[in-house]
């Protein structure tokens, strides 16, 4: 997967997004690039008929049934399916990334997920940075938009300029949940939010502590969005590599050169511990939140 199209940042495009924390770009991919994510993507779900749970690449809907397959998200694709391990290397979404967080880009983690039509789950309230914190926060998601996504089918929702506040609250009763509880809010739901809505292959980036979430979709128009994570060589994770050995992770440099040694920033800590009860995926990991947003939230 090549492409010669180079895509150039300018300095207010990149000054907005250290501001805002988050930019977005109608259509970065091209039709034909858009068309395969779309048929790979449609492959692999109609694979999941037959499941009755779930398993290290798919999480399924509470809703899902062996006769009438609902996945919700596409666990780590690139270490599943080989063409996202290429669009992770997509030239055009790397050039912004570079433009955002330096030439030294190391693909952290993804995640393609899905809201069907009528039924798509919500993703409460969070940031990122609580479920894999960094030396610094040279992180950021890119958002792949599938389908065309606009208010009635849930876009992801931003706070704008929340990057640069602490780090909320993500536990419940003692226990990381990967969600804020409401009740914890200081921003007026009515006027500080921002959809990345937009055609299908827009992308949207967002640093790695805003806040946002969305609404489960109740259209009739189905909603899959691919999160690619990326940081900058230099930020390596606080909790360790885990099972990862260090040529599997130096592996997952998309652009640039690896790193040795991590830089290390002023940055909050917070660790995802102790676990939350459920794991799986983050929308296990919320159903330990009591007091939901989105169970209530009516668009306006």
């Amino acid at each position: 997967m090549t492409t010669t199209r180079k895509i150039e940042v300018t300095t207010e495009q990149i000054e907005f997004y250290n501001e805002n924390g988050y930019i977005l770009f109608e259509k970065l991919l091209d039709d034909e690039m858009l068309a395969r994510l779309q048929e790979e993507t449609d492959r692999i779900v109609s694979e999941a008929a037959g499941l009755s749970e779930h398993n290290n690449q798919y999480d399924l809907e509470d809703s899902h049934t062996p006769e009438n397959p609902r996945v919700r998200r596409l666990k780590a694709p690139h270490q599943h399916w080989p063409f996202f391990w290429e669009l992770a290397q997509y030239q055009p979404i790397l050039d912004v990334v570079e433009a955002l967080i330096g030439p030294n880009i190391r693909l952290q983690g993804d995640k393609l997920n899905m809201k069907s039509a009528e039924f798509g789950a919500a993703v409460e309230w969070h940031q990122d940075w609580p479920f894999y914190p960094h030396t610094n926060d040279d992180l950021l998601a890119a958002g792949v938009l599938l389908d065309d996504c606009y208010e009635e089918n849930g876009p992801l929702l931003v706070v704008p300029g929340s990057h640069k506040a602490p780090i909320y609250n993500h536990h419940e009763d003692g226990y990381f949940s990967g969600a804020v509880d409401p009740e914890n809010f200081d921003w007026d739901m009515g006027k500080d939010l921002a959809a990345l809505e937009g055609p299908a292959g827009s992308v949207s980036f967002h640093h790695v502590r805003i806040m946002h979430g969305s609404a489960l979709n109740t259209s009739d128009r189905q909603r899959r969005l691919l999160l690619n994570q990326y940081a900058a060589a230099d930020a390596w994770p606080i909790m360790g590599l885990g099972k990862m050995s260090f040529e599997d992770y130096n592996s997952k440099i998309v652009r640039g050169e690896p790193v040795s040694q991590p830089r290390q920033t002023a940055v909050p800590p917070y660790l995802p511990l102790p676990p939350a009860p459920l794991q799986g995926s983050i929308y296990e990991n919320q159903k330990a939140l009591k007091n939901k947003f989105f169970d209530t939230y009516k668009k306006n």
